[in-house]
């Protein structure tokens, strides 16, 4: 533990699994303390001394007893990650009512539900630092996730809102731009394909780096945002993605 957070308290939403997985390792292997949540209880144990809520944070109930089981339990609140997230793999004509509220709820009003009853706590104690949990498809649309792109592209915007809005009260607000990561929410992407080994293969030789990205490439980029070496950084979007976007669309392995 080399001790970047050490000191520091966290929330973390959606850190049962996944990218919110992997940063909570992170920021306790860093020495922060973490409360993190999800609708459901995590399927592997936690990291010890991490504290768990199950709570829906698209509702304002979920969001407020978050930050309220925060102060309670750890005292202040120094960062928060807004990572839970959910993804629809459909085009905007063949989405529902009920897909909009879902992901939507999740994905965006969450963000906003979180930020804005933390926002005063984290004022009162001096400030702190906000990392949202954008996606490369907010500034790219990927086919056939209307929605979800959608949603990313907000969380960007409410991200530059926020640091401009509350930089004075010592808060600090930025996003992470995943691109393509080994989770859950990756393979279902590449299901949608007609070859999806095909399309992973071609994915993959997009990539400078010659993998897809893993959990803990993100989670490093958080603990650089959630720490004082970062404390100069505000309202910005920072893309993690192996330089997947750098590229020209012409296939590398072809030239």
């Amino acid at each position: 533990m080399s001790g970047t957070l050490e000191g520091k308290v966290a929330i973390v939403t959606g850190g049962g699994r996944g990218i919110g997985r992997g940063i909570v390792e992170a920021f306790v292997a860093e020495g922060a303390r973490v409360l993190t949540c999800g609708r459901s209880s995590p399927r592997d144990p936690l990291p010890d001394g991490v504290a768990w809520l199950e709570a829906d944070v698209s509702t304002a109930d979920g969001a407020d007893r978050l930050v309220e089981t925060a102060v309670e339990v750890l005292g202040v609140v120094d960062v928060l990650v807004n990572n839970a997230g959910v993804q629809i793999e459909k085009t905007l004509v063949d989405s529902s009512d009920e897909d909009w509220e879902l992901l939507m709820g999740v994905n965006a009003k969450a963000v906003f539900l979180t930020c804005r009853r933390l926002i005063p706590v984290m004022a009162r104690g001096g400030g702190g630092s906000i990392v949202n949990i954008g996606s490369i498809s907010g500034h790219q649309a990927d086919p056939a996730m209307a929605l979800y792109n959608a949603s990313k592209a907000f969380v960007h915007g409410l991200t530059r809102s926020v640091a401009v809005d509350h930089g004075k009260q010592g808060i600090r607000c930025n996003a992470i731009c995943p691109g393509w990561i080994e989770t859950g929410m990756a393979d279902a992407a590449f299901d949608q394909a007609k070859d999806p080994a095909a399309a992973q293969a071609d994915a993959l030789a997009r990539h400078a780096v010659g993998r897809l990205g893993r959990p803990s490439d993100i989670a490093g980029a958080a603990v650089w945002l959630a720490s004082d070496a970062a404390g100069f950084v505000t309202g910005q979007s920072f893309v993690v993605d192996g330089g997947l976007t750098a590229a020209s669309p012409l296939q590398p392995g072809l030239f």
